[in-house]
């Protein structure tokens, strides 16, 4: 399996501290079934700055390291981005880093807000040729409260990666509830584990997908897992027709 999110390299932001938490991830998502992690650090969440020139020497630090411990496990980079004001010039300057290098973009709301100028900037995102892909929408309070905004950014072309915690129940019932009514409504495209250690935090992601397959079926399974592949390969992922979400089923959510 592949992991599109994972705060896997050491000291740069609140993820693995040490050479030692890398390694227990490692070891963690290969008994996960992972074979390939994308390693997402914060940028720009008013606690870190991790730019792209930083992410790559840490990735090439990272994977020599499991060659060295012998863990058949491949990091490739990329960057969890709070959305900012100057996102797109420093994307043209080279400190904002896409999925792999590839066309996604990996974008970050703050957890309580939506701000005003997000719909500007996506559209500015993809002007400059890459798709922005929202991460873990199902713990943003505004999605949750009014899910039309994130359907109307889906619509628009913007893309999403729920958290597989989040799917498995591991954030609570609300939270899983609602991850698995933003599946049925085709407005997220994406699962990944946005672990952050091997404890609190861990991957889930063997979870999610069997919560997934119980619940909806295996072609979702299949759909998720391709998507994966399609991304860090910067190919053209899948996309279904999104659907406003039920008002009875949200409004039961709280």
């Amino acid at each position: 399996m592949i992991d599109l999110h994972c705060h896997i390299l050491p000291g740069l932001d609140d993820g693995a501290q040490a050479e030692s938490d890398l390694l227990d991830m490692a070891k963690a998502a290969m008994s996960d079934g992972i074979t390939t992690i994308v390693a997402t650090p914060h940028h720009k969440n008013g606690s870190y700055e991790n730019t792209k020139h930083t992410i790559l020497a840490a990735v090439e630090s990272a994977n020599q390291v499991l060659q060295t411990n012998a863990l058949d496990l491949k990091i490739l980079p990329g960057q969890e981005c709070r959305v900012y004001g100057e996102l797109i010039e420093d994307l043209e300057n080279g400190k904002v880093l896409s999925m792999n290098d590839s066309k996604y973009l990996f974008v970050e709301f703050p957890s309580s807000e939506v701000p005003r100028f997000s719909k500007k900037l996506f559209y500015d995102i993809q002007m400059a040729g890459k798709i922005p892909v929202i991460v873990h929408p199902e713990r943003n309070q505004v999605f949750m409260k009014k899910p039309e905004m994130l359907y109307e950014f889906v619509k628009n072309g913007a893309l999403t990666q729920v958290t597989a915690a989040s799917v498995a129940g591991k954030f609570g019932k609300k939270i899983a509830s609602f991850s698995l009514e933003l599946i049925e409504a085709n407005l997220t495209h994406f699962i990944a584990s946005d672990a952050h250690n091997v404890k609190s935090r861990a991957f889930h992601l063997t979870d999610a997908y069997n919560r997934v397959r119980e619940e909806i079926g295996e072609d979702r399974v299949y759909f998720f897992q391709e998507n994966a592949a399609y991304l860090i390969d910067g190919d053209h992922v899948m996309v279904e027709q999104p659907k406003h979400m039920k008002k009875k089923k949200v409004l039961g959510l709280f």
